[in-house]
């Protein structure tokens, strides 16, 4: 099976690599495509990539997974979506744009919702699979202790608070929490890591490193797969952002503000001031932990470490059931969409 790992930004390194890994391992061709503003983050510089469309059409490929909303409509293959968050509340994350073929999904919640979907547009099938980013979490948790413990050591703290905002402007809590921070900061137990979303306004991640750069106690992280963060933090610190589910998932504490959520199964509040004592209770008491479980069981009951697996299989055999579709019927004003992004086919 010769497959495309489709890239429009870096934050679909760290989802798409676990089924890198399973191709590998079952001997498939493959091939990645990067895009050029996130080339100088692209980890696997020794394996098959390129950034030419062209590439792609010559690579003939027999599926496409794709963490992103767009894939050009012309490329040959089964067009496969992944996703690239457990956000269903945001906006656009059951919109049906009619490029894919399949949706593998992480977990009732969403599959639930797309086989609906399914009946009404009539074009694309639902299989549900898990996540292959969270497989870390049935394999490895204990992967970055060793660097906890060493940042914890150096800082003298004794417990990590993750700030990890959205970008979205409407939605992101970026611009009311360096006071609250600092507040927080005068308890010597605590190291803050601050990892910001690929598309966060740059004239807040200058600000917040600035703020960092005055104590020893912030990090801000350059690094791009925040799994590393959510495995050593202690609580998170969020609004509303899909990170918050992959957080939960670990069974720790959530501190929001101003989530959109119809349902929240964590600590969200409105008033930015209240970070400090939103930390040391949630530290201390944890009086979400009972509501964590629906997380679980509706977003990603899956923690055997195989979900990419799954999705990889599932993909063989709906090939071998169903074969490569021949071309995507979309709209006239879709087509024009992705030729402006990837050019004409």
């Amino acid at each position: 099976m010769r497959t495309i790992l489709f890239c429009q930004n870096n934050y679909a390194f760290g989802i798409l690599e676990p089924i890198k890994q399973v191709l590998a391992e079952k001997g498939y061709d493959y091939i990645w495509f990067i895009t050029d503003k996130i080339k100088k983050d692209f980890p696997y510089t020794s394996d098959n990539y390129t950034l030419k469309i062209s590439d792609l059409k010559a690579f003939n490929s027999d599926a496409i997974f794709v963490p992103g909303n767009e894939v050009p409509h012309y490329l040959r293959g089964l067009k496969v979506q992944v996703f690239h968050g457990l956000a269903g509340e945001k906006k656009g994350h059951f919109r049906i744009r009619h490029y894919f073929d399949l949706y593998l999904t992480q977990g009732p919640y969403f599959t639930n919702r797309f086989n609906e979907l399914k009946e009404e547009h009539k074009n694309f099938d639902v299989i549900e699979t898990g996540w292959p980013k969270l497989d870390i979490y049935g394999k490895n948790k204990s992967l970055y202790n060793k660097e906890k413990i060493e940042l914890l050591e150096a800082s003298g703290a004794k417990k990590i608070i993750l700030y990890a905002p959205t970008f979205s402007p409407k939605l992101t809590s970026a611009p009311f929490l360096i006071e609250p921070l600092k507040e927080v900061l005068k308890n010597p137990n605590y190291l803050v890591l601050i990892k910001f979303h690929p598309l966060m306004d740059e004239n807040w991640i200058r600000e917040y490193k600035t703020f960092a750069a005055a104590s020893k106690k912030v990090i801000v992280s350059e690094e791009k797969n925040i799994i590393k963060f959510l495995l050593m933090a202690d609580v998170l610190v969020s609004d509303t952002s899909s990170v918050i589910y992959e957080f939960l998932l670990l069974d720790k504490p959530v501190i929001t503000f101003k989530n959109i959520s119809e349902k929240i199964y964590w600590n969200n509040v409105d008033d930015y001031k209240q970070l400090n004592a939103l930390i040391e209770h949630n530290l201390n008491e944890d009086s979400f932990a009972n509501q964590r479980q629906t997380i679980y069981n509706e977003f990603h009951p899956y923690n055997d470490g195989k979900s990419a697996l799954r999705m990889v299989e599932a993909v063989e055999n709906y090939i071998k059931i169903n074969g490569i579709p021949k071309r995507r019927k979309i709209s006239f004003l879709r087509r024009m969409k992705i030729n402006s992004i990837f050019g004409k086919a």
